[in-house]
């Protein structure tokens, strides 16, 4: 028999939006019952990338410093090699923020601080293993949702239902939400390589005749992606892990000593590559933010920082009218009005990123040239703040606006 709790808002997923809206929720006297289908939060190869405003974020909540006392990696530029030259194509240092890098943070590290910091709020409940499956309607209305967990289930009546549960969204799915697919001609392979002594430590892309290579310091490794031509993956394997291994060696002869590492394609993490976004975020009882709204392309690192604007917005504009009860579908309506236009202009850049230059250095025979705009980022060093602004602050950086109110009292037993 399924065991049944009410709560104010439901949020499937426990990644950085979910856990943020979680988070913001519960700070403005809403309860929230946050949903995560793992065990814990560790996995390999997820978006590591804290940028400068959701830093921000986490300073106007009074939570920067602790936050920075986690091991973490500065990066206040970025650079790309391309053929032999070396370009820097983004500078963070002159942001109007009070962290001018993004910082590189494993976020099983990012989303346990939320976590531990939630809990100090009656109303924020996390249930881990809790696999979302089925929503709970009241005529067109979603009213809750059902959840597989270890001992049954549970079904969780809710004033909102808030889908976080990623680019596989279930919830998204189950709401019969209509997806706009904008198509990716790559995928990516991750792995990680030791890092040594000489080695640097900013975040390098390199770009030869049919190969791209990005390399992110994390400490003492390198966290690298091999951009591939889309379902490339097969053909890869076909050809041996040692074919493989000499590719990265030439790629950045640096390298060259370690690629043994890689012992076998176990090592090697497929990342399918999706940019898509929904039309509609929302109906009656239900939103989706995050990547469950718009999965983003890996071009820029991005993600995470549209995922946690996204959960800052819809706090800003949902915590109020959510102490009171059920919230209106204008009000739905509003969230995505204030987030989809940076998502869309994000992801225009993107699409021009990796359709006209990523395709195009996938598919040269020789080693490409700097392009024009990178030849004048190299010749004024000024103009690197651009990118270094839609990089580290995007289009529209959200800022906390509710207030933090500690009175009130949870209804779940964990």
């Amino acid at each position: 028999m399924a065991k049944t709790i009410t709560t104010g808002c439901a949020i499937a997923g426990g990644g950085p939006a979910g856990m943020m809206l979680g988070y913001l929720l519960a700070r403005a006297g809403v309860e929230v019952l946050v949903l995560e289908k793992h065990a814990d939060f560790l996995r390999d190869f997820r978006g590591d990338t804290i940028h400068p405003s959701t830093l921000e974020v986490m300073h106007e909540l009074g939570l920067l410093d602790q936050f920075l006392k986690l091991p973490h990696q500065k990066v206040q530029e970025i650079s790309g090699v391309i053929g032999d030259e070396t370009i820097t194509i983004a500078d963070f240092t002159h942001l109007p923020t009070r962290c001018h890098f993004i910082a590189f943070i494993p976020q099983w590290d990012f989303l346990d601080f939320l976590a531990v910091h939630g809990k100090r709020y009656p109303g924020f409940n996390l249930k881990m293993k809790a696999e979302v499956d089925d929503l709970i309607w009241s005529g067109d209305r979603v009213v809750g949702l059902k959840a597989k967990l270890p001992r049954g289930m549970l079904e969780v009546h809710a004033d909102l239902v808030v889908g976080a549960d990623g680019r596989h969204s279930a919830v998204r799915r189950l709401a019969k939400l209509e997806v706009q697919d904008l198509g990716a001609p790559m995928d990516v392979l991750w792995l990680s390589l030791s890092k040594r002594p000489g080695d640097g430590s900013q975040a390098v892309g390199r770009f030869q005749a049919g190969r791209l290579f990005v390399m992110l310091d994390r400490g003492d490794y390198w966290q690298c992606a091999y951009v591939i031509p889309k379902d490339g993956f097969g053909q890869i394997r076909c050809k041996g892990l040692d074919a493989f291994r000499q590719d990265i060696a030439t790629l950045n002869p640096a390298l060259a000593n370690r690629v043994n590492e890689i012992a076998s394609w176990d090592d090697v993490k497929l990342l399918t590559v999706r940019v898509d976004r929904l039309k509609r975020w929302y109906r009656d009882g239900l939103l989706c933010i995050g990547d469950a709204a718009h999965a983003m392309s890996p071009v820029g690192g991005v993600g995470i920082n549209l995922a946690i604007q996204d959960a800052v917005a819809a706090a800003n504009i949902l915590a109020g009218p959510l102490r009171e009860g059920p919230v209106s579908e204008g009000l739905l309506r509003k969230v995505q009005d204030r987030r989809e236009w940076p998502t869309r202009m994000t992801q225009a850049v993107q699409l021009i990123i990796q359709n006209r230059i990523i395709q195009n250095v996938l598919t040269m025979t020789v080693d490409p040239r700097p392009p024009f705009v990178a030849r004048l980022l190299k010749r004024f060093p000024f103009l690197r703040r651009i990118p270094g602004r839609l990089i580290g602050m995007g289009f529209r950086p959200e800022h906390v606006q509710v207030p933090e109110i500690r009175n009130q009292k949870s209804e779940i037993d964990d």
